[in-house]
């Protein structure tokens, strides 16, 4: 299996900067119709002029950097709320004293408040209380004493930007959170797929070497003693807890990061195979098969996947009910789904021996039969009596495919 790492980019705050970029052109747009219309009002025309110009050729030439909170950095931020502050404060010297007295526009009117929404964005809602508090003092210089507009229009834009900066910190808190469950998620994933094949050769190799070191003695027996003390530790290892999981976020240009390794199948040969093929091997004098007469098909990985649980289902009962048990596969084709049955007529399970097995490591119907299944999209259930036998039943959907190992994104 070939394994890449898939980079998952979210970012709530993205579209706020996309709306930011628009909202400058616009404003601006704005603010330079503003001042066409009342032209012939304007004592210093020519100072409104020039500063249109200069604020045009800003606004285009910086929209690259209000695309994303890396661009935007602390220098270009300082000197966009220059740019909106000496405009504020230029008014008083090309707009006409009565206008500016009366609560007339400002020359950037409601540019300005992009200036401060950039801060909003970048470093949250003290940012954006610091930036609308210069913005506040340039409007009461302005106009010389703090009327109701200017005082309207101050604390609109202070409410506005501290509110925006209040959500952007939280939506990268939960992009960080997110971020680290999705990973999480990820590595329990694959640690569950590890354990199941551990379960499936590593560990009964040892428990055969035990079992017969018993029954040979000498220093096969010592050979044995020491092959049950590994597996008694590699159960612990497989059983104990998530691994560790490295740093699962970063703070990024456009959000939160999440690096995950993923699985990448190797290309099948084929289409779907035929059930019936890979669980023939494991009939045999006490162990019947029944299977319906014409093809039972499955995606490849699915079919494996099946195959697996039915053998770690028949290992349990060769290891709990005895070699000279006997055991039934019956296999049905149902039209959504197939569900294959693995019957046993041994001794039962005791009621609460499963729970126990899993809290001493003993993972073989947890994670080789129920994860598999349940990777799938299928379900795995157990029926067993006292004195009566096992039953597993699996179920799988006719359209599974092998999810194990996947980050999901939110």
């Amino acid at each position: 299996m070939a394994k890449r790492e898939r980079v998952m980019r979210m970012s709530v705050e993205q579209p706020l900067w996309r709306a930011l970029t628009a909202y400058r052109v616009l404003t601006m747009l704005y603010a330079v119709g503003l001042f066409a219309t009342a032209y012939d009002e304007f004592v210093r025309p020519w100072v409104a002029v020039a500063y249109f110009a200069v604020l045009c050729g800003w606004t285009l030439a910086t929209l690259p950097r209000v695309a994303n909170a890396a661009r935007c950095t602390k220098p270009f931020l300082a000197a966009d709320l220059t740019m909106a502050v000496t405009g504020i404060l230029l008014t008083t010297v090309a707009d006409a004293h009565e206008r500016v007295q009366a609560g007339g526009p400002t020359l950037p009117s409601i540019w300005t408040a992009g200036s401060v929404l950039a801060f909003a964005l970048k470093g949250g809602w003290r940012w954006a209380a610091l930036a609308s508090s210069l913005v506040a003092v340039a409007n009461l210089a302005e106009r010389g004493s703090p009327a109701r507009d200017t005082v309207h229009n101050v604390i609109l834009v202070c409410i506005a930007s501290v509110a925006i900066g209040y959500v952007v910190e939280v939506a990268r808190a939960s992009e960080r959170t997110l971020a680290r469950a999705l990973e999480i998620e990820a590595a329990t994933r694959e640690r569950e797929r590890l354990a199941r094949d551990i379960h499936d050769s590593v560990l009964q190799v040892l428990a055969m070497v035990q079992r017969r070191g018993a029954v040979i003695g000498g220093e096969a027996a010592e050979l044995g003693r020491m092959a049950g003390e590994q597996e008694v530790a590699l159960r612990t290892l497989v059983s104990g807890g998530l691994v560790p999981v490295s740093r699962v976020s970063e703070d990024a240009a456009e959000g939160a990061l999440v690096r995950a390794v993923e699985e990448e199948p190797e290309p099948e040969p084929g289409g779907p195979v035929d059930l019936r093929a890979l669980l023939a091997p494991y009939a045999g004098a006490r162990v019947s098969l029944a299977e319906p007469g014409a093809p039972v098909s499955l995606a490849p990985a699915a079919a494996r996947e099946v195959a697996a649980a039915v053998g770690a289902a028949l290992d349990n009962v060769r290891r709990h009910a005895g070699e000279d048990a006997r055991a039934w596969i019956l296999v049905e084709d149902e039209p959504d789904e197939v569900i294959v049955t693995v019957r046993d007529d041994g001794p039962g399970i005791p009621e609460g021996r499963l729970v126990q097995a899993e809290g001493e490591g003993r993972l073989g119907v947890a994670l080789s039969i129920r994860g598999r299944l349940r990777d799938l999209g299928g379900s795995a259930e157990l029926i067993s009596v006292p004195g009566q036998g096992t039953e597993v039943e699996l179920k799988v959907p006719k359209d599974a495919t092998d999810t194990r190992g996947k980050a999901e994104q939110r």
